[in-house]
């Protein structure tokens, strides 16, 4: 399983950094995800970075606005989300893909087989 950690309230142009960590496991063969589901909507990617790290995919609409990183040595990969806006509210998750040693662009959701319970994102003013 893992485990989600720094999601908030927060104004329209503030910043969150959302943390993901494993519980029982290492994440250092794996590429880790984010995905975020708003309330009536279907789970959409966010962000991802490979295992190794150094390559990274985001989408369209966080581009310039999050990083995504990851610290082998601390088992943990985090996602910086600034200027955020009221359409990045949502229950952020963080996910592992289900193949180790991959450095695709996996952006959908049935390229992971473990996940988070989901931190929440409130963007509002």
């Amino acid at each position: 399983q893992l485990v989600e950690s720094g999601g908030g309230s927060v104004q329209p142009g503030g910043s969150l950094r959302l943390s993901c960590a494993p519980s029982g496991f290492t994440l250092d063969y794996y590429s880790i995800g984010w995905f975020r589901q708003a309330p009536g909507k279907e789970r959409e990617f966010v962000a991802s970075i490979v295992w190794m790290g150094g390559m990274y995919f985001y989408a369209d609409s966080v581009k310039g606005r999050f990083t995504i990183s990851r610290d082998n040595a601390k088992n943990t990969v985090s996602l910086q989300m600034d200027n955020l806006k009221p359409e990045d509210t949502a229950l952020y998750s963080c996910a592992r893909a289900a193949a180790p040693l991959t450095t695709n662009n996996d952006n959908s959701p049935d390229a992971y087989d473990v996940w988070g319970q989901g931190t929440q994102v409130t963007v509002s003013s």
